[in-house]
């Protein structure tokens, strides 16, 4: 009887790939870093971004309702090629906290210079940003679609085992 590990690897529906990456820069009430924010999440990505703005209000930290408070762009096409471009910036190394239970896995850039392609813009000055990754596998429509909506399986889920073995498949360590 073949291994299990085997097995998954020769099915394309455990086969985990990405569903899609987030940038984020929360900047808090300061419009002029939303603006360069904004700014550099259009250098990152071919989409335009979008503001993020508070719920809630907290009298304490001055927030209120409908207050822009940061902002943050969603990739779903071409991110293997942005995220290791955004990876090398990291020095090719994750830690096992980066990443949840449910797969998916999380990591920030101090600093934008450190990515490949982007220079130092005066006007920027140094940000950083946040990236979030969501990993699937062939199969999780079902419980996204409107008719019939139903579970995805136990044992079809994404792990933190295997998220942390797709990432090494990319070639970044991850230490403990």
């Amino acid at each position: 009887m073949a291994d299990k590990t085997t097995q998954n690897v020769q099915n394309p529906m455990k086969r985990v790939h990405i569903e899609k990456m987030t940038l984020n820069i929360g900047v808090g009430k300061d419009e002029s870093m939303l603006k360069k924010g904004l700014l550099l999440l259009q250098k990152l990505s071919p989409l335009t971004p979008v503001k993020t703005v508070t719920k809630k209000r907290i009298p304490g930290w001055g927030l209120r309702p409908g207050l822009a408070i940061g902002c943050k762009v969603t990739v779903r096409k071409n991110t293997e090629e942005l995220l290791k471009r955004l990876l090398v910036a990291k020095m090719n190394t994750l830690s096992t906290k980066n990443f949840d239970n449910n797969g998916n896995f999380s990591f920030g850039i101090p600093e934008y210079i450190d990515i490949q392609g982007l220079e130092y813009d005066p006007d920027l000055k140094i940000m950083g940003l946040e990236v979030a990754v969501t990993l699937k596998r062939s199969g999780y429509r079902v419980k996204q679609r409107r008719l019939h909506t139903s579970n995805v399986g136990k044992s079809h889920c994404v792990t933190k085992d295997d998220a942390i073995t797709f990432v090494r498949s990319v070639g970044v360590e991850v230490t403990e």
